[in-house]
């Protein structure tokens, strides 16, 4: 059965949590925070790869590791059919110091799961758990425990180094907890979903002096200042206005004193877009404006233009497949509405430019504070709501099975 063909009816009845998933899920809220007070930064997820391998192994999986530096990937398979499906959790940790006084809150400074990867590792380990136990399959399972999805591209990483050459998939998916939605509740939208993510490095460069006489100086305080005003004119004016972009200054630096005039001024940029041909028009015409203004005032400008992550374009068939497992599971009750797509940024996108799959998401609850599961994510208040951890393991479980159900 391909991804786009007709699926078999429902495995069971519509239900909330699976009974496999119901009995572990005091294990699973226990791993949650216990990854949650031992947070590891991007390419650093040394301890929580040990978890994850030795959970796998524990539980027949043959595992591999070192794909991405510190990445884990646990194979299954089972019967003879030669499906093959990837399912991805992310595992690292920001760098902020958490503020919500939790009994289970980061043990180590600076560090802090304030995105959840701490419970999306917990949701695949749990499903890890369920799927090895009842073997209920046909085909090859593999799942993913990605380092560094946190802005350093630990997804492109493990692509560049043959994921899928190694583990090759016929679709791969994922998902990430959302605050301000339902709990529990499954959004799905096909095509682009997030936008790509660029950082531009501006420096303007001058002659500094003193304040009391600026005609004796460049000033490149003046000139980031209309570099700054002139950038917002490119979405405005160059962008088709039934298309998305951002250009967003987001840290200015220069100068010490307010009498003195700096020889030069840093900015930096996010940029953001849904389509390919977008993000090269940004690109372009955020060098030509930087460097033509700072000509017209008298100094000089350098753009370093980062690529880092493309949009993330979710698969048509395989995201209507991953609704129709939750729709025939827990009925419309249980599906978010009509989803816009998000202006951040997954560097999942790597794996969906190699495999055909769908990023998907689950609400982590409504209202405001890490207790209600609404605190939005990389605030240092910012909280996975261990209420969804049941209802998403037992999806992924639904998922499996429709995937990778044995022939008739």
């Amino acid at each position: 059965m391909t991804v786009a063909a007709e699926l078999d009816p429902p495995v069971r009845p519509a239900g909330t949590v699976l009974p496999e998933v119901s009995a572990i899920a005091a294990d699973m809220v226990q791993l949650r925070r216990h990854i949650h007070a031992h947070p590891e930064l991007a390419f650093e997820e040394f301890a929580t790869g040990d978890l994850v391998a030795e959970r796998l192994a524990e539980w027949g999986y043959e595992v591999h590791r070192g794909l991405g530096g510190t990445g884990v990937v646990g194979t299954l398979k089972r019967g003879t059919s030669t499906r093959r499906l990837g399912l991805r959790a992310d595992m690292d940790a920001l760098p902020i110091h958490e503020t919500t006084q939790l009994p289970y809150a980061s043990r180590h400074a600076g560090k802090m799961h304030a995105c959840g990867h701490d419970g999306h590792t917990a949701i695949l380990l749990a499903a890890a758990r369920c799927i090895a136990q009842e073997g209920a399959f046909d085909g090859t399972l593999n799942l993913i425990f990605q380092p560094a999805e946190e802005g350093l591209g630990g997804g492109r990483r493990m692509v560049e180094e043959g994921l899928f050459e190694k583990f090759p998939c016929d679709a791969i998916f994922a998902l990430h907890n959302m605050p301000g939605f339902p709990v529990g509740k499954f959004g799905f939208k096909a095509g682009p979903f997030m936008a790509s993510s660029d950082t531009v490095l501006v420096t303007v460069s001058g002659r500094g002096g003193h304040g009391s006489a600026p005609h004796l100086s460049a000033d490149p305080v003046v000139a980031a200042a209309h570099i700054i005003v002139a950038l917002q004119t490119i979405v405005a004016r160059n962008v088709d206005p039934r298309d998305m972009a951002v250009v967003s200054v987001g840290a200015i630096h220069g100068g010490d004193a307010p009498n003195v005039i700096p020889d030069e001024v840093k900015l930096r940029l996010t940029v953001r877009a849904y389509r390919p041909e977008t993000r090269a028009l940004l690109r372009e015409r955020i060098t030509q404006l930087v460097q033509s203004q700072a000509t017209t005032l008298g100094v000089t400008a350098e753009v370093d233009y980062h690529w880092r992550y493309p949009a993330l374009v979710n698969d048509a068939a395989s995201t209507t497949f991953a609704r129709q497992v939750a729709l025939d599971w827990l009925g419309e009750d249980g599906l978010l509405g009509e989803l816009e797509p998000l202006t951040g940024s997954e560097d999942f996108s790597f794996m969906l430019q190699h495999c055909p799959g769908s990023y998907l998401i689950v609400g982590n609850g409504e209202g405001e504070g890490h207790r209600t599961g609404g605190c939005m994510v990389h605030n240092p208040g910012y909280d996975f709501n261990d209420a969804i951890l049941p209802t998403a393991a037992s999806y992924w479980v639904q998922l499996v099975r429709r995937f990778l159900a044995p022939a008739a």
